[in-house]
């Protein structure tokens, strides 16, 4: 295999500020334990020489910064805003320390629709290369119209909005997640199953609201290979017709949508991810510090490509193409 270089684009990262907000909530995010697991909480916090020493060990080239979740989005208005703009210029302030090994996604106030385009547009004017949200904010889903001033300026800016999973909404965890213990009821609620349905949901919403017949320029990351959706295409192509979309629901998938592995370096899922959609939309990722593969378990899954140009891709040339990341100059 030729030496190339590796770009990973979920790798996480929080600021004590918004932990000390997310916990002061009245009802905090039960997944923060997630962050306080292990040595999780020190990882996420450095943005230096600790994390690059790891992404050293895994062979990561460069990194692309988010907030981990669940962001800045069950934060009141007025919180949500200064601390989104807190975020952002300390991820921006990493990046100009080490602009050669990070990029970084933007946190938007998604609990202030009116300060989202404008959080965005200051974002991406400071050098972040796309941004990360949620499937819904209190009780606004992702493709409720008071949005769609985003995403407009989304795909005006070139800016990808990686859709990122969160924690189901009390009243669904209520329906299907309960009746165990509390550990186990957070985890199939989470990372066990409940996440990934959740954005899934989100990502279809978004078709179906007819985002991309708007917005045709728009792209949008989903992690762990499409949370479910590339899985069931076949069934929700039937969704096309009723809904009055312009195109296939696939279509959609296909046109503007980018899969990233979150870690989960699975051969099967990626044969899987190329039966429905193409090489050049798929960006590896490894879900830092939640999965940590080994520079030997990243080097045997990109040997289960065909073709060096195919391994190239996946490996550094989409994200680079998609997010603009250019090896040969800094930002």
């Amino acid at each position: 295999m030729t030496n190339m270089p590796l770009i990973a684009i979920e790798e996480h990262w929080i600021m004590p500020d918004v932990t000390s907000a997310l916990r002061a909530v009245p009802q905090p995010d039960e997944s923060l334990v997630f962050n306080e697991m292990g040595d999780n909480q020190e990882r996420l916090e450095d943005l230096g020489a600790g994390r690059i020493a790891a992404m050293d060990a895994q062979g990561i080239d460069v990194s692309v910064l988010a907030l981990t979740p669940p962001g800045v989005q069950p934060l009141l208005p007025r919180a949500a805003l200064t601390l989104s703009r807190a975020a952002n210029d300390m991820a921006a302030a990493a990046v100009a320390r080490h602009p050669d090994r990070f990029r970084s996604l933007s946190t938007l106030p998604m609990s202030s629709p009116r300060d989202v385009a404008g959080e965005l547009e200051r974002a991406a004017g400071m050098g972040h290369v796309g941004t990360m949200v949620y499937g819904r904010s209190g009780d606004l889903f992702l493709d409720d119209p008071a949005y769609d001033d985003f995403f407009s300026a989304a795909a005006e800016l070139g800016q990808p909005v990686f859709i990122h999973p969160q924690l189901p909404s009390t009243s669904v965890r209520d329906a299907s997640y309960r009746g165990f213990d509390s550990m186990t009821d957070l985890a199939l609620a989470t990372f066990g199953w409940g996440w990934h349905l959740d954005t899934a949901i989100a990502a279809l919403r978004l078709v179906l609201r007819g985002t991309f017949d708007r917005h045709p320029d728009l792209r949008v990351v989903l992690g762990h290979w499409g949370e479910m959706l590339l899985f069931w295409l076949d069934r929700v192509d039937s969704l096309s017709r009723i809904a009055g979309l312009e195109r296939s629901v696939s279509d959609y998938v296909r046109s503007n949508f980018y899969i990233t592995t979150s870690g989960m370096l699975n051969p099967a899922l990626l044969r899987h991810a190329l039966s429905v959609t193409s090489v050049d939309r798929l960006i590896f990722s490894t879900d830092y510090p939640f999965q940590r593969p080994t520079r030997e378990d990243i080097d045997s899954f990109l040997n289960h490509f065909s073709t060096d140009a195919e391994r190239e891709q996946f490996s550094s040339a989409n994200a680079a193409s998609l997010y603009g990341i250019d090896f040969s100059a800094k930002p």
